[in-house]
């Protein structure tokens, strides 16, 4: 079984999202213990690119201020290898596909398993188009995480049908970032994945509050969040792994 799937078998699973390196490469691991101590199920950890074109402002941020300071592809990796001495839940990494073409995606895949990661989301990589990706993946037991939107509409059911690991749902249209409110029908996006895979799904992209993670976690099989940690570390820096802590405490208790 994936080691992924374990995250959701306790329950509705909380998946935080950190970007490698921001503020710094060590209070990122800091934070990454930190969340789990505090219940969160899964992590995703961002590689830093110059253009990230699923990102809001926020986590556009959090890339151009690690990339200001020095990080790079290998550094991440050797953060994984620090982050896993301490870490047993499962970890994927997010990024583009430009950061796996231009490290070679062999050697970046091969690398994802020698490191102890668990998965990889690719959000610019059609599905269409995830076959040299996904051949390497199986190749190294990387979960190639599928992402399903609001518009992708009858091609769900053949996402869903290949997925493996989890299933990202996106809730809007756009990019990340807190939001307000969310009024996509995930309900019925959710119904039709389940008719077609038991691989479990998540949902991420808007979601910042315990009442939006109450809610969402009764829809799918996890939740998602990535800008408002983001926010935690750039208000507090080097001083936010515990603010992290106490904020992933607050959503997974919301959502038990």
């Amino acid at each position: 079984m994936s080691k992924i799937r374990n995250a959701f078998v306790n329950g509705k699973a909380f998946i935080a999202f950190v970007t490698c390196g921001d503020p710094d490469l060590e209070t990122t691991k800091r934070a990454v213990i930190e969340a789990e101590k505090n219940g969160a199920d899964l992590i995703e950890l961002g590689i830093p690119f110059s253009d990230p074109t699923a990102e809001g402002p926020v986590i556009q941020g959090a890339n151009l201020r690690a990339l200001n300071g020095g990080v790079t592809t290998d550094r991440v990796f050797e953060l994984v290898t620090e982050i896993r001495r301490s870490v047993s839940i499962p970890m994927v990494f997010m990024t583009y596909a430009n950061v796996v073409f231009s490290y070679g995606a062999e050697s970046f895949i091969g690398k994802c398993r020698e490191v102890g990661m668990d998965g990889l989301i690719l959000p610019d990589l059609p599905f269409e188009e995830k076959g040299e990706f996904d051949d390497l993946c199986k190749k190294h037991d990387i979960d190639l995480i599928s992402l399903i939107a609001p518009t992708s509409a009858n091609r769900i059911a053949m996402i869903a049908k290949e997925a493996t690991g989890f299933i990202y749902v996106v809730s809007s249209l756009g990019v990340t970032g807190t939001r307000s409110r969310i009024d996509t029908d995930l309900a019925s996006i959710v119904k039709v994945i389940r008719e077609n895979t038991d691989v479990p799904c998540a949902i991420g992209f808007g979601i910042s509050t315990p009442e939006q993670a109450e809610k969402f976690s009764k829809v799918a099989d996890g939740v998602i969040v990535g800008s408002a940690i983001i926010k935690i570390l750039e208000k507090y820096g080097p001083e936010a792994p515990r603010y992290v802590g106490e904020y992933v405490k607050s959503m997974k208790d919301a959502m038990k």
